[in-house]
């Protein structure tokens, strides 16, 4: 019994951590006004047929603060990456140098930033939510095992542990996104 309590707890510790991880890689295509190549990890461009990712059909590379470069391995992409990308909501324009394709960061406006601040919160909630899921499941596991012949004080002292793991998970995404809101209001 004692394994299988340790089990739940270890997989609910892994699956919080999978769901901070992946607030993470969400966060970090969230500009906060500095060239960043991951703010392009969500755009897939048609490549024969294909959608594909950017980086898997060039170069990527930010010569400055405020530039991206994109090298395209084959020429006729050229046109089809900077449509994509222009296409795509991101906040800025490719512009077609022949050969490559150059990604002028803007300045972000003070607007902009609340905007940014906001997305932030909302995937920072959304992790949030996920958190609690998870221990929603770990606690209904305990439930399955108490009746199953664990004692009433094990159950106690399992679902306290998962609340704990729960509030330290929680407290780590409020310290992600009060960096990450630094990060976008810092002019």
């Amino acid at each position: 019994m004692e394994e299988k309590i340790r089990n739940i707890i270890d997989l609910t510790m892994t699956k919080m951590d999978e769901s901070i991880n992946h607030l993470q890689s969400e966060l970090t295509k969230i500009r906060a006004g500095r060239a960043n190549t991951s703010v392009l990890d969500g755009v897939l461009v048609d490549y024969y047929g294909t959608p594909t990712p950017i980086h898997n059909m060039a170069s990527l590379s930010t010569p400055d603060a405020r530039t991206i470069i994109i090298q395209p391995w084959e020429k006729q992409l050229v046109t089809e990456i900077v449509n994509t990308i222009n296409s795509s909501n991101l906040g800025f324009m490719a512009q077609d140098t022949g050969e490559k394709i150059i990604i002028n960061i803007p300045i972000l406006t003070e607007e902009r930033r609340k905007e940014l601040v906001k997305q932030v919160k909302a995937e920072t909630e959304s992790c949030k939510v996920s958190i609690r899921n998870i221990r929603r499941e770990a606690n209904e596991d305990l439930k399955k095992l108490n009746k199953e012949g664990l004692s009433d004080d094990h159950l106690r002292i399992s679902e306290e542990e998962i609340q704990t793991l729960t509030d330290n998970f929680i407290k780590k995404i409020d310290v992600i996104f009060d960096l990450k809101e630094k990060d976008i209001l810092t002019v």
